[in-house]
């Protein structure tokens, strides 16, 4: 997954053990002071995106709905519900910012993000 976060200085944090991430439900993890939103579907695809949403101007997007708009896995706002691309960030219900994404990978059965 490409990220808009990582620079050529960004490091991998282990954030938890992937069975602690519950498939189709968001959680907020706390990285280097910014709050972002982990996403694991049934398939076992994981996904870091912002947690803050950015038109409700608040962090909520971990609370957002998960779903999927033409085969791509999606997350939408708990508030106003925009939708985002959970492997772009882009918002695909209407013309927006994005979401930053973050890159995302499993050693040893944990989720690790790099920022």
């Amino acid at each position: 997954m490409s990220t808009e976060h990582a620079t050529e200085t960004a490091l991998w944090h282990r954030i938890c053990p992937v069975e602690e991430l519950e498939p189709m439900w968001g959680e907020a993890a706390l990285l280097d002071g910014t709050q972002i939103a982990l996403v694991r579907l049934p398939d076992e695809r994981i996904f870091a995106v912002d947690h803050w949403d950015p038109v409700a101007q608040a962090n909520v997007m971990a609370r957002g709905i998960v779903g999927s708009k033409g085969g791509t896995p999606t997350l939408a706002s708990p508030i106003h519900k925009q939708v985002y691309s959970l492997q772009t960030g882009e918002c695909l219900s209407e013309d927006g910012p994005a979401l930053g994404t973050f890159e995302v990978r499993v050693q040893d059965g944990h989720l690790e993000v790099k920022a």
